[in-house]
């Protein structure tokens, strides 16, 4: 279905998606934590930094992308979601690897961030005095809380950008319906 006044839909304001917004705030947080609690020589530093930029990044060119190609989003959601993925890897290695508590799902600790993580308003500001404040086992657990928000709204959206390209197609598709439906209004008169 083509949008009522062109081909190009109307997309590309990233800043309101709420994964970017959560996936910002994962990046703030990875930032401070790789800086924090990571040897300097630790190449792990770089890479759990980039892979939470990637996240967030991907995300933003992803929404821009949608203006012209159907696919080139659909990648790019994908490389969020799996920057992410590999990022909560990193954070799960931390734990492990050094016999701390990956907490439940379900526990109380859990659930207090997933609160916080339902403000509508959320931001960096509600996580701060905790990343400054508690030892690296519950930053990386927030953390993981954390990530699994974004990745759960990539993977709604990978799926609604699937149904979308196969109920109505790409912009290619709606780029060849506006030129036929402009010849066919010359030709009518």
């Amino acid at each position: 279905m083509m949008p009522p006044d062109g081909f190009l839909p109307k997309r590309g304001n990233y800043a309101a998606l709420i994964s970017f917004r959560k996936a910002e705030i994962v990046y703030d947080i990875t930032f401070r934590f790789a800086h924090k609690f990571l040897k300097k020589s630790d190449r792990t530093i770089d890479q759990m930094i980039q892979a939470a930029r990637s996240g967030k990044k991907n995300i933003l060119e992803a929404s821009k992308a949608a203006l012209t190609s159907t696919e080139t989003e659909i990648k790019l959601t994908n490389v969020a979601r799996a920057s992410l993925e590999e990022l909560l890897d990193d954070y799960r290695d931390f734990l492990r690897v050094r016999d701390l508590e990956i907490w439940d799902k379900n526990s109380k600790e859990a659930r207090f961030v997933r609160r916080i993580g339902a403000r509508p308003s959320e931001t960096f500001d509600d996580y701060r005095e905790f990343v400054e404040t508690r030892p690296p086992e519950t930053i990386a657990n927030i953390a993981l809380c954390l990530i699994h928000q974004p990745n759960y709204l990539l993977n709604n959206q990978l799926r609604r950008l699937e149904q979308n390209f196969a109920k109505d197609g790409g912009v290619r598709e709606r780029m060849t319906s506006a030129r036929l439906s402009s010849r066919n209004k010359r030709t009518d008169r």
